[in-house]
């Protein structure tokens, strides 16, 4: 087998993200972009991306990285961010639940079937405030192909319809006060991130989170890449299927203020809201 040359492979993830960028107009002139960074490699390679298109259009990005207060594991991750975006002259907002919230996810994991239901709401809640807080026009997040799929399978699995909307590298302006995704790595394979961060020796938190194990995107994802070693090139026939085929439209959403916190939802409280009084309440028994 030929030897991976970096240099060429460097340049095809940067044309490919780039393309993306260009294509779906992720980014524009005057944007301000909040890059969600975790210090994972998905993160870590969409901070670097942006960075270097920085060269071809002006915009100003910052970094906001979110401890969700996992022990043995998020520390870690910090480090990388921080690290990273020291490189790379970019300012980064550090947060916390136990700040913003009150509470560590350790602390109030066992109140939910799964941890990645608080963390996820949470931690989604923090980033669209810090974003809007700091006149974000946009918020970038490292998914990649592989997280695509996932995602949508997953909704497909549910019946949750309304979640396809959200299928795609851009999302639009739904309300002032939520700072619209864009997604750098939309039809870029994970493992390729992988490769990248390797070949390159970029610090990143290769670590899996310890409550992931027993999510559903777990199982799924196991599934996805049993099938894609079973028959190379599943994934991307997915993904090019959904493109194709999958028109959703998503429709008029009304979106409110939470009557408790004031940021956008979909409800009178948001889920953020909601799960702090499940929390207060568990506590209480």
């Amino acid at each position: 087998m030929e030897p991976l040359n970096q240099e060429k492979f460097n340049l095809m993830i940067k044309n490919r993200a780039e393309k993306l960028i260009k294509d779906y107009k992720l980014i524009e002139q005057g944007d301000k972009i909040a890059i969600a960074l975790s210090g994972g490699k998905d993160s870590i390679l969409t901070l670097h991306i942006l960075k270097n298109f920085q060269k071809e259009m002006r915009f100003d990005m910052v970094a906001i990285a979110v401890d969700e207060g996992i022990k043995g594991y998020r520390k870690q991750g910090m480090e990388s961010a921080k690290s990273n975006a020291k490189s790379l002259g970019i300012e980064l907002i550090k947060k916390s639940l136990k700040t913003e919230m009150g509470f560590s996810l350790d602390e109030v994991y066992s109140c939910f079937k799964s941890a990645c239901i608080p963390c996820g709401v949470f931690r989604r809640h923090i980033l669209n405030k810090t974003a809007f807080e700091i006149g974000a026009t946009k918020i970038a997040t490292g998914h990649n192909l592989d997280d695509e799929i996932q995602s949508f399978l997953m909704s497909f699995a549910r019946g949750d319809v309304l979640k396809f909307s959200k299928f795609g590298p851009r999302l639009e302006v739904i309300h002032p006060r939520l700072i619209p995704r864009i997604k750098p790595l939309w039809n870029t394979p994970e493992r390729e991130v992988g490769i990248w961060a390797v070949l390159n020796e970029i610090e990143v938190h290769f670590d899996e989170c310890p409550y992931s194990e027993l999510s559903l995107r777990a199982k799924t994802k196991d599934f996805l890449n049993r099938a894609e070693s079973k028959k190379p090139g599943t994934k991307k026939a997915v993904m090019d299927s959904f493109i194709k085929s999958l028109n959703i439209k998503p429709g008029i959403i009304e979106l409110k203020d939470c009557k408790l916190c004031g940021e956008p939802s979909s409800s009178t409280i948001c889920k953020a809201c909601e799960m702090k009084k499940i929390i207060s309440d568990y506590k209480k028994t």
